[in-house]
């Protein structure tokens, strides 16, 4: 099984979240990342959405766009929302406010609790996204991850392979110029082809693939 795209549910999802983000400016983080994640959860069908913010950002007293627009779409699909925060968080009742569920504590014990995962919206200027990452469950369909927030664009492809837990793979990553930069990861599970492995022990490619993060163009070159 994998995760199958369906347009029609990403449209439906992303005018829920546009609905929901009229009319407010006392939200905190980008509007079109809010968007974004919501027509991704709606196009992939997401049944489980964790979301690990990073409340320690000044902006943390408001509530986050995401926070509402994923709440939005799980309501089309279906499916649950959970809002990840670490110990002691000053801000558990603003973010339980807009979310389906709050969970609160060390990301192992906590993602532990969180199991069959289809969509995981990180902040990476999270001190733990690491062990976030590492320690989410995806489904037998596998795992989207929306890493954003890091204006320094560290690359989340680095962070994944570094922080991939037992039995699953990165098979994909997209980097898209949307607010800060976010980069969208497809994570398999079980034995298949994987970023890590494509092309260990043989020879070169005929192309090189190169993305220019600035700007979003993709470029293609030929080996000589």
């Amino acid at each position: 099984m994998k995760l199958l795209w369906c347009p029609e549910m990403a449209s439906k999802a992303y005018i829920d979240g546009v609905r929901v983000l009229a009319d407010r400016d006392d939200l905190a983080g980008s509007a079109e990342v809010a968007e974004l994640v919501s027509a991704m959860a709606g196009g992939w069908n997401a049944q489980l959405v964790v979301e690990a913010p990073d409340v320690s950002v000044s902006s943390s007293s408001r509530p986050a766009s995401t926070s509402l627009t994923l709440t939005a779409a799980v309501r089309r699909t279906g499916g649950r929302y959970v809002s990840l925060l670490p110990d002691s968080d000053d801000s558990t009742s603003t973010a339980a406010s807009s979310s389906s569920t709050v969970v609160v504590g060390d990301a192992d014990e906590a993602m532990a609790r969180l199991d069959g995962v289809d969509l995981l919206v990180l902040d990476a200027r999270r001190r733990d996204a690491a062990a976030v990452l590492r320690a989410a469950r995806p489904g037998v369909r596998g795992m989207v991850v929306v890493l954003h927030g890091d204006g320094r664009r560290r690359g989340a492809t680095a962070l994944a392979a570094a922080s991939m837990a037992a039995g699953t793979r990165l098979v994909r990553s997209v980097y898209l110029p949307i607010g800060k930069g976010v980069e969208v990861l497809h994570v398999g599970v079980g034995k298949g082809p994987s970023l890590q492995s494509r092309g260990a022990g043989r020879p070169a490619g005929r192309w090189i693939r190169h993305i220019n993060h600035d700007t979003g163009e993709e470029h293609v070159f030929r080996r000589q």
